[in-house]
Protein backbone atom coordinates (compact mmCIF):
# COMPACT_ATOMS: atom_id res chain seq x y z
CA UNK A 1 0.00 0.00 0.00
CA UNK A 2 1.04 3.26 -1.34
CA UNK A 3 2.18 5.61 1.76
CA UNK A 4 0.65 9.34 0.02
CA UNK A 5 2.23 11.04 3.29
CA UNK A 6 5.75 10.32 0.85
CA UNK A 7 4.57 12.52 -2.15
CA UNK A 8 2.87 15.98 -2.11
CA UNK A 9 -1.38 15.18 -2.56
CA UNK A 10 -3.76 16.74 -4.27
CA UNK A 11 -7.35 16.60 -2.27
CA UNK A 12 -11.08 18.20 -3.91
CA UNK A 13 -13.57 19.19 -1.98
CA UNK A 14 -17.15 19.59 -3.80
CA UNK A 15 -20.74 19.57 -2.84
CA UNK A 16 -23.34 21.98 -3.82
CA UNK A 17 -23.66 25.52 -3.26
CA UNK A 18 -23.86 26.16 0.03
CA UNK A 19 -22.50 23.09 1.57
CA UNK A 20 -19.60 24.31 3.13
CA UNK A 21 -16.58 23.89 0.95
CA UNK A 22 -14.65 26.67 0.97
CA UNK A 23 -14.70 26.95 4.50
CA UNK A 24 -13.51 23.40 4.92
CA UNK A 25 -10.86 23.67 2.17
CA UNK A 26 -9.69 26.86 4.17
CA UNK A 27 -9.24 24.84 7.45
CA UNK A 28 -7.57 22.06 6.09
CA UNK A 29 -4.97 24.58 4.76
CA UNK A 30 -4.24 25.60 8.13
CA UNK A 31 -4.36 21.60 9.80
CA UNK A 32 -2.12 20.33 6.97
CA UNK A 33 -0.47 23.39 6.27
CA UNK A 34 -0.51 22.94 2.61
CA UNK A 35 -1.23 24.92 -0.44
CA UNK A 36 -5.15 26.79 -0.87
CA UNK A 37 -6.66 26.68 -4.89
CA UNK A 38 -10.08 28.23 -4.20
CA UNK A 39 -12.91 29.02 -7.06
CA UNK A 40 -13.05 32.18 -8.62
CA UNK A 41 -16.07 32.86 -9.04
CA UNK A 42 -16.87 37.18 -7.84
CA UNK A 43 -15.15 37.54 -11.26
CA UNK A 44 -17.67 36.17 -13.69
CA UNK A 45 -19.89 39.19 -15.02
CA UNK A 46 -22.67 36.89 -15.94
CA UNK A 47 -23.29 35.43 -12.88
CA UNK A 48 -25.84 38.08 -11.05
CA UNK A 49 -27.46 37.76 -14.13
CA UNK A 50 -27.56 34.52 -14.46
CA UNK A 51 -29.27 33.93 -10.83
CA UNK A 52 -31.56 36.21 -12.07
CA UNK A 53 -32.48 34.75 -15.72
CA UNK A 54 -30.85 31.13 -15.95
CA UNK A 55 -31.79 30.21 -19.26
CA UNK A 56 -30.88 33.44 -21.18
CA UNK A 57 -27.76 33.85 -19.52
CA UNK A 58 -26.62 30.02 -18.84
CA UNK A 59 -24.69 29.60 -22.34
CA UNK A 60 -22.23 32.41 -21.27
CA UNK A 61 -21.86 31.99 -17.79
CA UNK A 62 -21.16 28.38 -18.33
CA UNK A 63 -18.18 29.11 -21.36
CA UNK A 64 -17.02 31.61 -18.83
CA UNK A 65 -17.00 29.72 -15.98
CA UNK A 66 -15.20 26.58 -17.96
CA UNK A 67 -12.90 28.69 -19.17
CA UNK A 68 -11.82 30.19 -16.12
CA UNK A 69 -11.78 27.02 -14.29
CA UNK A 70 -9.81 25.94 -17.08
CA UNK A 71 -7.04 28.55 -16.14
CA UNK A 72 -6.84 28.15 -12.95
CA UNK A 73 -6.26 24.07 -13.22
CA UNK A 74 -3.03 25.10 -15.07
CA UNK A 75 -1.97 26.29 -12.18
CA UNK A 76 -2.53 22.93 -10.23
CA UNK A 77 0.61 21.31 -11.41
CA UNK A 78 3.25 23.43 -10.31
CA UNK A 79 1.79 23.90 -6.99
CA UNK A 80 1.79 20.68 -6.58
CA UNK A 81 5.71 21.02 -7.30
CA UNK A 82 5.73 22.79 -3.55
CA UNK A 83 3.76 20.20 -1.60
CA UNK A 84 0.41 19.09 -1.31
CA UNK A 85 -2.19 20.86 -2.44
CA UNK A 86 -6.22 21.59 -1.37
CA UNK A 87 -8.93 22.91 -3.96
CA UNK A 88 -12.32 23.82 -3.37
CA UNK A 89 -14.05 22.67 -6.79
CA UNK A 90 -13.41 20.05 -9.46
CA UNK A 91 -12.88 20.88 -13.03
CA UNK A 92 -15.93 18.97 -13.76
CA UNK A 93 -18.12 20.55 -11.63
CA UNK A 94 -18.87 22.66 -14.63
CA UNK A 95 -19.98 20.42 -16.54
CA UNK A 96 -23.03 19.39 -13.69
CA UNK A 97 -24.02 22.97 -14.23
CA UNK A 98 -23.77 22.68 -17.92
CA UNK A 99 -25.74 19.46 -17.57
CA UNK A 100 -28.66 21.20 -15.42
CA UNK A 101 -28.64 24.42 -17.07
CA UNK A 102 -27.81 24.20 -21.12
CA UNK A 103 -30.33 22.80 -23.96
CA UNK A 104 -30.00 21.85 -27.44
CA UNK A 105 -27.19 22.99 -29.23
CA UNK A 106 -25.65 24.96 -26.47
CA UNK A 107 -25.96 21.90 -24.57
CA UNK A 108 -23.64 20.13 -27.80
CA UNK A 109 -21.11 22.46 -28.07
CA UNK A 110 -20.48 22.97 -24.68
CA UNK A 111 -19.91 19.23 -24.29
CA UNK A 112 -17.32 19.49 -27.38
CA UNK A 113 -14.93 22.31 -26.00
CA UNK A 114 -15.65 20.76 -22.34
CA UNK A 115 -14.22 17.27 -23.77
CA UNK A 116 -11.40 19.17 -25.30
CA UNK A 117 -10.28 20.63 -22.47
CA UNK A 118 -10.69 18.03 -19.95
CA UNK A 119 -8.24 15.85 -21.73
CA UNK A 120 -5.57 18.20 -19.86
CA UNK A 121 -6.47 18.46 -16.35
CA UNK A 122 -4.45 16.44 -13.72
CA UNK A 123 -6.62 13.57 -11.60
CA UNK A 124 -6.62 14.46 -8.00
CA UNK A 125 -5.89 12.18 -4.96
CA UNK A 126 -9.21 12.34 -3.13
CA UNK A 127 -12.61 14.15 -4.41
CA UNK A 128 -14.48 15.13 -0.64
CA UNK A 129 -18.34 15.35 -1.22
CA UNK A 130 -20.33 16.75 1.28
CA UNK A 131 -23.45 16.19 1.14
CA UNK A 132 -26.36 18.23 2.73
CA UNK A 133 -30.19 18.44 2.40
CA UNK A 134 -31.88 20.96 0.45
CA UNK A 135 -33.25 23.13 3.45
CA UNK A 136 -29.92 23.12 4.62
CA UNK A 137 -28.04 24.04 1.76
CA UNK A 138 -30.78 27.36 1.31
CA UNK A 139 -29.83 27.84 5.30
CA UNK A 140 -26.28 28.15 4.28
CA UNK A 141 -27.00 30.50 1.86
CA UNK A 142 -28.93 32.64 3.75
CA UNK A 143 -26.58 32.81 6.69
CA UNK A 144 -23.29 33.81 4.16
CA UNK A 145 -25.74 36.07 2.77
CA UNK A 146 -23.95 36.86 -0.56
CA UNK A 147 -25.37 39.62 -2.47
CA UNK A 148 -26.02 37.94 -5.94
CA UNK A 149 -27.52 34.45 -3.71
CA UNK A 150 -30.30 36.14 -2.22
CA UNK A 151 -32.91 35.35 -4.14
CA UNK A 152 -31.86 31.84 -4.92
CA UNK A 153 -33.97 29.62 -6.12
CA UNK A 154 -35.16 26.51 -4.08
CA UNK A 155 -35.97 24.39 -6.43
CA UNK A 156 -32.61 24.94 -8.25
CA UNK A 157 -30.96 24.46 -5.58
CA UNK A 158 -32.67 20.95 -5.26
CA UNK A 159 -31.88 20.07 -8.68
CA UNK A 160 -28.54 20.95 -8.42
CA UNK A 161 -28.11 18.80 -5.15
CA UNK A 162 -29.63 15.64 -7.08
CA UNK A 163 -27.21 16.52 -10.15
CA UNK A 164 -24.64 15.95 -7.87
CA UNK A 165 -26.30 12.88 -6.27
CA UNK A 166 -26.40 10.96 -9.46
CA UNK A 167 -22.84 12.00 -10.43
CA UNK A 168 -21.39 10.59 -7.48
CA UNK A 169 -23.15 7.47 -7.44
CA UNK A 170 -21.84 7.01 -10.87
CA UNK A 171 -18.22 5.89 -11.67
CA UNK A 172 -15.59 9.05 -11.61
CA UNK A 173 -12.36 7.55 -11.89
CA UNK A 174 -11.45 9.54 -8.64
CA UNK A 175 -11.28 8.26 -5.38
CA UNK A 176 -14.44 9.86 -3.43
CA UNK A 177 -15.35 10.50 0.40
CA UNK A 178 -18.76 11.27 0.46
CA UNK A 179 -19.30 13.00 4.21
CA UNK A 180 -23.38 13.33 5.09
CA UNK A 181 -22.82 17.17 6.81
CA UNK A 182 -26.62 17.78 8.15
CA UNK A 183 -25.78 17.57 11.12
CA UNK A 184 -22.09 18.83 11.40
CA UNK A 185 -20.92 22.68 12.02
CA UNK A 186 -17.17 22.77 11.74
CA UNK A 187 -17.13 26.34 12.52
CA UNK A 188 -18.73 25.80 16.26
CA UNK A 189 -18.01 22.48 16.94
CA UNK A 190 -14.08 21.64 16.75
CA UNK A 191 -15.00 17.18 17.18
CA UNK A 192 -17.01 17.53 14.30
CA UNK A 193 -13.96 18.90 12.34
CA UNK A 194 -11.81 16.55 13.55
CA UNK A 195 -14.35 13.50 12.19
CA UNK A 196 -14.03 15.16 8.92
CA UNK A 197 -9.98 15.03 9.64
CA UNK A 198 -9.71 11.39 10.85
CA UNK A 199 -12.42 10.20 7.79
CA UNK A 200 -9.96 11.91 5.11
CA UNK A 201 -6.82 10.48 6.65
CA UNK A 202 -7.94 7.31 6.35
CA UNK A 203 -8.70 8.17 2.57
CA UNK A 204 -5.70 9.22 2.44
CA UNK A 205 -3.82 6.14 3.70
CA UNK A 206 -2.80 7.92 6.08
CA UNK A 207 -4.47 6.48 9.65
CA UNK A 208 -6.06 8.58 11.62
CA UNK A 209 -4.81 11.79 12.73
CA UNK A 210 -3.12 10.81 15.28
CA UNK A 211 0.36 10.45 14.92
CA UNK A 212 2.27 7.40 14.85
CA UNK A 213 3.73 6.18 17.71
CA UNK A 214 7.74 6.63 18.24
CA UNK A 215 10.27 4.73 18.54
CA UNK A 216 11.13 4.50 22.33
CA UNK A 217 14.44 3.63 22.21
CA UNK A 218 15.29 6.43 20.41
CA UNK A 219 13.31 8.68 23.43
CA UNK A 220 16.24 8.15 26.11
CA UNK A 221 18.90 10.64 26.83
CA UNK A 222 21.16 11.55 24.10
CA UNK A 223 24.67 13.67 25.06
CA UNK A 224 23.74 17.49 24.83
CA UNK A 225 19.65 16.60 23.77
CA UNK A 226 17.24 17.80 26.53
CA UNK A 227 15.08 14.95 28.15
CA UNK A 228 11.52 14.45 26.52
CA UNK A 229 8.82 15.85 27.64
CA UNK A 230 7.10 13.65 30.45
CA UNK A 231 3.07 14.47 30.15
CA UNK A 232 1.96 11.33 31.73
CA UNK A 233 3.79 12.40 34.50
CA UNK A 234 2.60 15.91 34.85
CA UNK A 235 -0.81 14.40 34.00
CA UNK A 236 -0.36 11.84 37.41
CA UNK A 237 1.19 14.96 39.37
CA UNK A 238 -1.81 16.80 38.82
CA UNK A 239 -4.03 14.24 39.69
CA UNK A 240 -1.51 14.19 43.60
CA UNK A 241 -2.94 17.59 43.93
CA UNK A 242 -6.07 17.48 43.58
CA UNK A 243 -6.26 14.32 45.98
CA UNK A 244 -4.78 16.78 48.41
CA UNK A 245 -7.27 19.93 47.23
CA UNK A 246 -10.46 17.70 47.15
CA UNK A 247 -9.76 15.02 49.35
CA UNK A 248 -10.71 12.16 46.87
CA UNK A 249 -10.72 8.42 48.14
CA UNK A 250 -7.17 7.30 48.04
CA UNK A 251 -7.89 3.73 48.36
CA UNK A 252 -6.91 1.41 45.75
CA UNK A 253 -9.24 -0.67 45.64
CA UNK A 254 -12.19 1.70 45.72
CA UNK A 255 -10.30 3.54 42.94
CA UNK A 256 -9.70 -0.07 40.85
CA UNK A 257 -14.22 -0.07 41.18
CA UNK A 258 -14.30 3.39 40.00
CA UNK A 259 -12.23 2.37 36.84
CA UNK A 260 -14.08 -0.88 36.61
CA UNK A 261 -17.38 1.62 36.65
CA UNK A 262 -16.09 3.93 34.02
CA UNK A 263 -14.97 1.30 32.01
CA UNK A 264 -18.65 -0.39 31.79
CA UNK A 265 -20.35 3.31 30.79
CA UNK A 266 -17.69 3.19 28.00
CA UNK A 267 -18.54 -0.47 27.20
CA UNK A 268 -22.68 0.98 26.94
CA UNK A 269 -21.36 4.37 25.04
CA UNK A 270 -20.31 1.90 22.15
CA UNK A 271 -22.92 -0.82 22.16
CA UNK A 272 -24.98 2.48 21.51
CA UNK A 273 -22.51 3.19 18.48
CA UNK A 274 -22.68 -0.43 17.39
CA UNK A 275 -26.34 -0.48 17.55
CA UNK A 276 -26.83 2.86 15.55
CA UNK A 277 -24.41 1.96 12.69
CA UNK A 278 -26.44 -1.58 12.39
CA UNK A 279 -28.83 0.70 11.92
CA UNK A 280 -27.25 2.56 8.76
CA UNK A 281 -26.13 -0.78 7.61
CA UNK A 282 -29.68 -1.69 7.26
CA UNK A 283 -31.00 1.44 5.51
CA UNK A 284 -28.52 0.91 3.06
CA UNK A 285 -25.12 2.94 3.94
CA UNK A 286 -21.23 2.02 3.47
CA UNK A 287 -20.42 0.05 6.94
CA UNK A 288 -17.29 2.68 7.11
CA UNK A 289 -19.48 5.74 6.62
CA UNK A 290 -21.97 4.07 8.77
CA UNK A 291 -19.40 3.47 11.68
CA UNK A 292 -18.04 6.66 11.28
CA UNK A 293 -22.17 8.85 11.62
CA UNK A 294 -22.47 7.09 14.78
CA UNK A 295 -19.04 7.89 15.99
CA UNK A 296 -19.70 11.51 15.16
CA UNK A 297 -23.28 11.28 17.28
CA UNK A 298 -21.22 9.88 20.06
CA UNK A 299 -17.95 11.48 20.04
CA UNK A 300 -19.11 13.68 23.21
CA UNK A 301 -19.75 11.26 25.01
CA UNK A 302 -17.02 9.09 24.17
CA UNK A 303 -14.58 11.40 24.81
CA UNK A 304 -15.90 11.86 28.25
CA UNK A 305 -15.96 8.32 29.69
CA UNK A 306 -12.47 7.52 28.10
CA UNK A 307 -11.39 10.84 29.82
CA UNK A 308 -12.83 9.53 32.41
CA UNK A 309 -11.07 5.92 32.46
CA UNK A 310 -7.65 7.50 32.10
CA UNK A 311 -7.79 9.80 35.33
CA UNK A 312 -8.39 6.67 36.88
CA UNK A 313 -5.66 4.74 35.30
CA UNK A 314 -3.32 7.41 36.77
CA UNK A 315 -4.48 7.53 40.24
CA UNK A 316 -4.05 3.64 40.71
CA UNK A 317 -0.63 4.55 39.20
CA UNK A 318 0.14 7.00 41.79
CA UNK A 319 -1.34 4.43 44.57
CA UNK A 320 0.20 1.40 43.66
CA UNK A 321 3.85 3.83 43.18
CA UNK A 322 4.41 2.90 39.33
CA UNK A 323 5.36 5.84 36.58
CA UNK A 324 3.35 5.08 34.06
CA UNK A 325 4.53 6.26 31.68
CA UNK A 326 8.04 4.59 31.83
CA UNK A 327 6.00 1.27 32.93
CA UNK A 328 4.41 2.05 29.30
CA UNK A 329 7.94 2.72 27.37
CA UNK A 330 9.12 -0.11 28.69
CA UNK A 331 6.21 -2.75 27.67
CA UNK A 332 6.19 -1.78 24.55
CA UNK A 333 10.05 -2.02 23.81
CA UNK A 334 9.33 -5.21 25.28
CA UNK A 335 6.30 -5.86 22.73
CA UNK A 336 8.37 -4.53 19.77
CA UNK A 337 10.26 -7.81 20.27
CA UNK A 338 7.52 -9.97 20.58
CA UNK A 339 5.72 -12.01 17.75
CA UNK A 340 1.97 -13.20 18.15
CA UNK A 341 0.17 -16.24 16.32
CA UNK A 342 -2.50 -15.29 13.95
CA UNK A 343 -5.82 -16.13 14.23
Amino acid sequence: MTDIRKRPWHIIIEGAIGVGKTTLARMLREHYDSGLLLEVFEENPFLAAFYGDRERYAFQTQLFVLLSRYRQQQLVPPLLKQGSLITDYMFDKDWLFARLNLRGDEWEVYQQVHGALSAHIPAADLVVYLQADTDVLMGRIAQRDRTYERDMDRAYIDDLRQVYEQFFHEETGTKVLAIDTNQLNIITRERDFHAILERINGALQQGTFQQALPEFDLLENEPGRPPPARPLQAYQKMHVELDETKGFNTNVYFNYLCLSEEMGELGSELAEVWRAQEAQVAAGHDEAQALQTALGEKRADLESELADCMAYLLKLANYTGIDLEEAYRDKMNTNRGRTWAKH
